[in-house]
């Protein structure tokens, strides 16, 4: 398909960092049931699991979730951290501060080792101190190269484990299948505009390692995983 030989620049309606509502909960709600049935919880805490059994970690290991949305991702690793009895400390970082304030509620129930930024990455100071691990889950795709290369240079000064990415494979199939799933079954105007766009702005194996190497990064692994996630691993 000749749209998805590279990268998408379409916007999605979730960039506009003042979306709330019943539209945001609706549509944190399906992503986050998308996410679990389609496997992607996994791709994080394997990833995890690689990073944190490395030489020199230190307990408690910080870790910095970078697009937090409704914080399904932390409560994902909180649970798994607990199983394999690992101290983990959690900050929550979302640009939206209506998303925070959603994650904050969905996290209320977990331990008091999570923490809530209001933070842009762009920004210097989007947060405040150094963290031993930085996640992303579907984040990074909502970004240019070249914006990339200027997050990853920045996240390599941030990090003192490593960076672990999960996120989408641009492919035909992954594009037309949740194309399909989302106008059959998707309640939310949201999530039917930009799960395609997401998967038109994702990546191929190439792209990672274009824009790794572009952001002086090259101690890094790229696995594909069911259903179409790259998991990338970043030792810094």
């Amino acid at each position: 398909m000749k749209r998805l030989r590279q990268r998408s620049t379409d916007k999605e309606m979730m960039d506009d960092l003042l979306c709330e509502g019943e539209v945001l909960l609706q549509t944190l709600k399906e992503l986050k049931i998308i996410n679990k049935l389609l496997g992607g919880n996994r791709v994080t805490t394997t990833g995890l699991h690689r990073l944190l059994t490395g030489p020199n970690i230190t307990w408690p290991v910080t870790v910095a979730d970078l697009g937090c949305g409704g914080g399904d991702m932390i409560k994902v690793m909180a649970k798994w951290a607990d199983k394999k009895r690992y101290p983990l400390e959690f900050i929550a970082v979302d640009a939206n501060p209506n998303v925070i304030m959603l994650a904050k509620e969905n996290l209320s129930g977990q331990s008091s080792n999570i923490h809530f930024h209001v933070g842009n990455v762009f920004e210097p100071d989007f947060i405040q101190n150094n963290v031993d691990i930085i996640t992303c889950t579907l984040f990074t795709h909502h970004f240019t190269d070249e914006e990339l290369r200027l997050l990853f240079k920045n996240f390599k000064q941030k990090a003192k484990l490593g960076i672990l990415i999960n996120d989408l494979h641009r492919h035909p199939l992954a594009y037309y299948s949740i194309k399909t799933l989302t106008t059959l079954f998707s309640k939310s105007e949201m999530v039917k505009n930009d799960a395609p766009v997401s998967v038109a702005r994702s990546f191929s194996k190439k792209d990672w390692e274009t824009i790794l190497l572009g952001a002086g990064i090259k101690n890094f692994t790229i696995s594909w995983h069911w259903a179409f996630r790259w998991q990338v691993i970043c030792w810094v």
